[in-house]
């Protein structure tokens, strides 16, 4: 369950809010050395200012696929090359791109409360099974419930939580 938390507290962290942040850029893919690589892997990622993050890439040859990977990754930005640096200036949100977004981070919050609920019930199966076949009582049975029933609660909130503080971000102006 900590797990889907985590994975879900990354994924959420590429969602872009009202400044630059270099998570925005992590998970685009750059054709490099006849495959595809993360943009961390060929060149420093770095945000000098709020409307701004820059790619200093480190083989002048990967330039133009770094600057083509982040065109075509959907995010909507419009890099400009300088020698073997890539700058990407940041474009202010509008109203109905952060309702986007907000919507979303709560589709990724529902995704990762499934994944939660699925470990929930398949840890249930697993005690009752145990029950069944005489591995344990009645009352462990019973108490185990509580018990993963209590994390599963404790998770659902961490996502909730994780997911008011980024539409907080995103709605902010």
């Amino acid at each position: 369950m900590e797990l889907s938390i985590d994975a879900f507290s990354k994924e959420i962290s590429g969602i872009r809010a009202g400044r630059a942040s270099t998570t925005l850029l992590e998970p685009i893919k750059v054709e490099a050395y006849g495959s595809l690589m993360p943009l961390s892997q060929v060149g420093t990622i770095s945000a000098p200012d709020a409307r701004m993050l820059v790619v200093n890439v480190w083989d002048k040859g990967l330039v133009k696929g770094v600057e083509k990977a982040i065109r075509e990754s959907g995010a909507n930005l419009n890099p400009a090359t300088d020698g073997q640096t890539v700058r990407v200036p940041i474009p202010p949100l509008s109203e109905e791109r952060r309702q986007e977004l907000s919507k979303l981070a709560s589709k990724y919050a529902e995704e990762a409360k499934v994944a939660i609920r699925n470990i929930r019930r398949d840890a249930m199966d697993a005690i009752k099974k145990q029950e069944k076949n005489g591995e344990i009582s009645e009352d462990d049975l019973k108490r185990l419930s509580e018990t993963i029933q209590n994390w599963t609660n404790d998770c659902t909130k961490k996502i909730e939580a994780i997911l008011e503080t980024k539409q907080k971000d995103i709605m902010q102006i």
